[in-house]
């Protein structure tokens, strides 16, 4: 060949690997309300930065015809772009090429990428839309998926994954999505699952359709496993991107920030009286994190999932913070099973990447009974307290109404390692709450008091009495701040200026934990 044709040669091979499956397929995917992945990553990345890698591999499988069936890319795009000025490394799944199979060369495409992010410090974000391994290749693509595998594992809290689930991600390939940091689904069009319906029904006598067993909302809802749910393509790649601005490159970064226009020191009011007099009544702890954050604006994970414990991204003058908050109007704000587990996972996801760690505090404890007994509610909650205790970014606490029992040093108390500990004056701090101390603690007096001919009235009156008694000598703030257990007891208006002071306090912190090959968290 000479020069021209070679040139020829090489734009002819571009822009068949740029057709992937062809037009018909493509506009298949646009009628399922689908973009193509190659329309998925201009859309994620910043315009004109995407640079694809390996862009003319092909399989080399010879069996069951698949020898004259070859493709340019082999159903995977992969590369490296720019996600508002910043490095990322991306991998997208072609369904119009074998269905987004998985093979042992779009494997090794994946790897290579993945290899050079953890190089390079830079996040990786995978747009999954594929129909599983690829028959055809038998072991050898299950051998891909397992490199895949290691290297998520090998690379967690090392750099940054992303997964979007934006078509089918069924059998092995689920467990890569699972393993990495955040997963978003796209509702209608996306779903996850070890095994599908058919295989379900004939197994067990099950019927269940494809988007209840593991579709967006099953797995934003009920499973826990998605964190972010979409309505289409274009919101899913835009929830990456906005997830994106709040967590640094890697471990050894800290998180970006931003400019900001809130003053510091803007006092909230309303905060004074949010807290209801009676307290056994709700109210919204996401109205208190909006009033204290930068512009009011909470980037909440997981939202649909355990919401009685509310966990997301916020902003403090401009510095990315994560918040765990309990939400006394789910649950009373309980700790369950579901809500250790999805707020352990965030702070260890925080704690990895540098992030501070703000906890709004209003626990009566953990969910009673059976079956949360059953279901290992010890074990589940120690997560969540071992996650808090071997942090060591800047962990600050604001109690702002009950921390009772187990719950209290669960929640980032001082005795963990939180470095500063506030409380509001509604704050109770106790062992248990008053209403059902007294009936231990003042036993005596209360049966004297059903006993002294006025019945239950009498009764009553003490009770009520000795509630308030108990809360005064053993709940109030002021006794644990006496013992040094609270920092300070603050006015709620004045919740965001002492964050904020806080955590410029804290920005040179070091700590770190004994050395050693790695924890045993109880799994």
């Amino acid at each position: 060949m000479n020069r021209e044709e070679k040139l020829a040669e090489l734009e002819k091979r571009n822009r068949l690997a740029e057709a992937g499956g062809g037009a018909k397929r493509r506009e298949r995917q646009h009628k399922e309300g689908k973009m193509s992945a190659r329309e998925r990553i201009e859309f994620l990345l910043d315009d004109g930065t995407f640079e694809e890698t390996d862009k003319l591999v092909t399989h080399r499988c010879t069996d069951f015809g698949m020898a004259e069936q070859k493709y340019y890319g082999d159903g995977f795009i992969t590369g490296h772009g720019r996600i508002e000025g910043r490095l990322v490394y991306v991998f997208a799944q072609d369904f119009t090429v074998f269905g987004g199979s998985l093979s042992e060369t779009n494997a090794a495409k994946i790897v290579k990428i993945m290899d050079l992010a953890a190089k390079m410090g830079a996040p990786v974000i995978g747009l999954n839309d594929s129909g599983g391994a690829r028959i055809q290749e038998g072991v050898v693509s299950l051998g891909g998926y397992a490199e895949i595998f290691m290297r998520n594992t090998i690379y967690s809290g090392f750099v940054p994954q992303i997964s979007a689930i934006m078509g089918p991600c069924a059998g092995g390939a689920v467990y890569s999505p699972a393993i990495t940091d955040f997963v978003v689904m796209v509702d209608k069009t996306s779903y996850m699952f070890i095994t599908g319906p058919d295989v379900i029904k004939t197994v067990t006598h099950e019927e269940v359709s494809k988007e209840q067993l593991g579709g967006a909302l099953t797995h934003n809802e009920t499973s826990g496993v998605a964190h972010f749910l979409a309505h289409d393509d274009a919101e899913c790649l835009s929830m990456v991107r906005e997830l994106l601005s709040f967590i640094p490159s890697n471990n050894l970064d800290d998180p970006p920030r931003q400019g900001c226009s809130d003053p510091i020191d803007r006092a909230e009011a309303p905060l004074d009286e949010i807290v209801p007099r009676q307290s056994n009544l709700p109210y919204d702890m996401k109205a208190v994190i909006h009033a204290v954050v930068d512009d009011g604006y909470f980037f909440e994970v997981q939202e649909h999932f355990a919401r009685n414990i509310i966990v997301g991204f916020a902003r403090l003058h401009g510095r990315s913070v994560g918040v765990v908050a309990n939400q006394p109007a789910v649950l009373a704000g309980t700790l369950d099973i579901n809500a250790s587990l999805k707020g352990a996972r965030f702070v260890r996801f925080c704690d990895c990447f540098n992030i501070p760690l703000i906890t709004f505090e209003d626990v009566p404890g953990f969910l009673p009974g059976t079956a949360q007994e059953y279901g290992g509610i010890i074990k589940h909650g120690a997560k969540l307290l071992f996650a808090f205790a071997e942090a060591t970014v800047p962990k600050i606490t604001v109690i702002t109404r009950k921390a009772y029992g187990g719950a209290y040093c669960v929640m980032a108390s001082k005795h963990i390692r939180t470095d500063v500990n506030y409380a509001w004056p509604t704050a109770e701090i106790a062992v248990m709450g008053p209403e059902g101390a007294v009936d231990i603690v003042y036993r005596r007096e209360l049966e004297a008091a059903n006993n002294g001919g006025s019945g239950a009235e009498t009764r009553a009156s003490v009770r009520q009495k000795k509630i308030e008694e108990f809360r005064d000598r053993f709940a109030s703030p002021y006794v644990a701040a006496e013992r040094g257990f609270i920092d300070a007891i603050i006015a709620p208006r004045e919740t965001r200026k002492k964050l904020i002071q806080a955590l410029a306090m804290l920005e040179t912190k070091r700590d770190k934990n004994p050395p050693k090959k790695h924890g045993n968290i109880p799994l």
